[in-house]
C-alpha cells in the first residue's frame, strides 16, 4: 500500500468529523468549513506521516478541486486547486534548492567548512564557531535546511570528532561530540531564520503575512536579511557558549583538527573549475537578491527574487556545472514545489473565504477577556505558536496551521504589524530547536547518536529561550533603528 493505515484512518476520521458531524458556526460559511475539514485532514496525515508529503498534497488537490469547496463549476475547482502552482515564491525555493546541488556537487561546501576549522580549529570552542560560520555561509543558497546542516555540516563535524576518538558506538561521545554536534544542530535553526531563502517554509511565512495583511506587508529578501542580520549574529555568537556551558566537553583544546582539516583540504586538492563558478553564482545571487543594481542605478535595474534564482540555475545549466540530469534528480526540490503549491492553495482559500478571519478573532477574543496590553497579549501569542511545535514534526505543517490566526489575532490586538510579523517569522525557525523531530536535520544529527533524548530536549528549551529573549530585545531595537515600527 501506499499509505499507512493508522495515521491514514485518523486523518480521514477527522476530516469527516469536522465535515459531517461538528455544526457549521455562525459567521462561516459551509463551503469555508468544508475546507477546513480537507485542511485539518491534510495536516493531521502530514503529521501522522500517512504518506509522503507530495503524495499527501497531490491527494489534497484532487480532493479540493472533487468538492468544488472553492468554485461552483468544474473548471473553476480545478483552476483554483492549481492556481498557486503561478505563484512566484514557490519557484524562489523549488530553484533554489536545484541550485544548492552544486554547492555539495562540486565540493564547495566541504571545502568551506574545512578552510574556518583550518583557521579556528585549535579549540574545540573554535570548531563550533568554524560549524556556525560555514553554515552562515550557506545559507542564503541552500534553502534545504535538512542538506546544509545534515548533508553538508554534520559529515565535516563527525570526521572531527572521529579523528579524535569520540565515537558513541565506544561509548566516547562526551570527548567532544556531543558538544560539536549540538552546536552542529543549533546553527542550523538561526541560520533559517536569518534568510527567506535559507529554509523551505520562509516563502510561505511572506505569502501568509501578505495575505493576512492584505498585501500591506510584503517582506523582500533583503528586507528580511537586513532585519535578521544583527540578532541572528548575535545568536550565533552565544549558542556555542550556551550549549558549551550545558554540554561541556572532555578535549577542551584540539590542536590536531587544524592540521586534521588542513590534510581534508589537500585531498581536495586545488579549487576546481566548479567551485569557482559555483562562487560567482553565489556571488550574483546575492547581489541581486540585496538589490545592489537597483540602489545604485535606480528601480529600473530591480531584479525580483525569483528571477534572481532563475539567472543562477540557468548560469549553473550553461556552464555545465550542473546538468539537467541533476535538476531533474533534485527530488526535495521537486517535491517542495508540489507540498508547497498544495499548502499555499488551501491556505489562500481559508484566507479568500473567511475562515482564517473569523479563527483570529475568536482567538483575539479568548485574549481579550485577559485584559493584556498589545505587548503582552503578542508575547503569549508568540510563545503559544512556538511552543505547540512539540505537537508537530513538520515545520510546514506547523506554519500552515497555525500562523495566519496567531500573526491576524496579533494585529487584531494592537501589535505593529511588521515587528511582529518578524517576530512571528523568527519564531517559526527557532521552534527547530525544540525536539529531536522538529525538522528535517534533527533527525539526521540526533540518529547519528551523539546525544540523548534528554540531553537534545534540555539543550532544545533552553537554547528557545535564549533566542526569543535575544530576538524581543536586540531584534526589537534593531528594527526601531531600522525605522521598521
Amino acid at each position: 500500500m501506499g499509505f499507512k493505515p493508522l495515521p491514514t484512518a485518523i486523518a480521514i476520521a477527522i476530516g469527516l468529523l469536522i465535515w459531517f458531524v461538528i455544526p457549521v458556526p455562525a459567521g462561516v460559511t459551509p463551503d469555508a468549513w468544508h475546507l477546513l475539514a480537507l485542511f485539518v485532514g491534510t495536516i493531521a496525515a502530514i503529521i501522522g506521516k500517512a504518506m509522503p508529503i507530495g503524495a499527501l498534497s497531490m491527494v489534497a488537490i484532487a480532493l479540493v478541486a472533487l468538492t468544488r469547496v472553492t468554485s461552483d463549476t468544474a473548471g473553476g475547482a480545478i483552476a483554483d486547486a492549481l492556481s498557486s502552482f503561478s505563484n512566484s515564491l514557490i519557484w524562489l525555493i523549488g530553484v533554489s534548492i536545484m541550485i544548492s546541488r552544486g554547492i555539495i556537487k562540486t565540493g564547495l561546501g566541504a571545502r568551506i567548512g574545512y578552510l574556518f576549522i583550518a583557521v579556528w580549529g585549535k579549540k574545540t570552542i573554535g570548531i563550533a564557531y568554524s560549524l556556525a560560520l560555514s553554515e552562515l555561509i550557506l545559507a542564503p543558497v541552500t534553502p534545504s535546511n535538512t542538506a546544509r546542516g545534515g548533508g553538508i555540516i554534520h559529515p565535516i563535524m563527525r570526521a572531527i570528532a572521529g579523528s579524535y576518538d569520540s565515537d558513541p558506538e565506544k561509548g566516547t561521545q562526551g570527548r567532544m561530540g556531543r558538544y560539536l554536534a549540538l552546536s552542529n544542530y543549533h546553527a542550523n535553526p538561526i541560520t533559517s531564520a536569518m534568510f527567506i531563502t535559507a529554509t523551505a517554509p520562509n516563502p510561505l511565512v511572506v505569502k501568509l503575512i501578505a495575505d493576512v495583511t492584505g498585501a500591506q506587508i510584503q517582506l523582500s529578501w533583503a528586507t528580511w536579511a537586513l532585519a535578521m542580520l544583527l540578532p541572528g549574529l548575535v545568536a550565533l555568537a552565544v549558542m556555542p557558549l550556551i550549549v558549551y556551558w550545558m554540554n561541556p566537553p572532555e578535549i577542551k583544546s584540539t590542536p590536531n583538527a587544524s592540521k586534521f582539516a588542513v590534510e581534508r583540504l589537500r585531498q581536495l586538492g586545488p579549487v576546481t573549475r566548479g567551485e569557482l563558478i559555483m562562487l560567482g553564482v553565489f556571488a550574483v545571487l546575492l547581489v541581486l537578491w540585496a538589490g545592489l543594481p537597483a540602489m545604485a542605478f535606480g528601480p529600473g535595474w530591480a531584479v525580483d527574487a525569483t528571477t534572481t534564482a532563475f539567472i543562477g540555475l540557468s548560469l549553473c545549466l550553461i556552464t555545465g556545472v550542473l546538468s539537467w540530469e541533476d535538476v531533474i534528480k533534485e527530488k526535495s526540490a521537486w517535491d517542495t514545489i508540489v507540498w508547497f503549491g498544495a499548502l499555499v492553495m488551501m491556505a489562500t482559500f481559508l484566507n479568500k473565504l473567511g475562515l482564517i478571519a473569523w479563527f483570529a478573532k475568536g482567538i483575539e477574543t479568548g485574549i481579550g477577556h485577559l485584559g493584556l496590553g498589545w505587548p503582552a497579549a503578542s508575547a503569549l501569542l508568540m510563545l503559544a505558536y512556538l511552543y505547540a511545535h512539540y505537537a508537530f514534526a513538520s515545520t510546514t505543517a506547523h506554519i500552515t496551521a497555525m500562523f495566519a490566526a496567531f500573526y491576524g489575532a496579533g494585529l487584531a490586538l494592537g501589535a505593529p504589524a511588521l515587528p511582529f510579523a518578524l517576530m512571528m517569522a523568527a519564531a517559526s525557525n527557532i521552534m527547530m530547536t525544540l525536539t529531536h523531530y522538529a525538522t528535517g536535520t534533527s533527525p539526521v544529527i540526533f540518529g547519528s547518536g551523539y546525544v540523548t533524548l534528554g540531553e537534545w530536549w534540555k539543550t532544545g528549551f533552553v537554547m528557545s529561550v535564549v533566542l526569543i529573549l535575544i530576538w524581543l530585545v536586540v531584534g526589537t531595537a534593531w528594527w526601531k533603528v531600522l525605522g521598521y515600527w
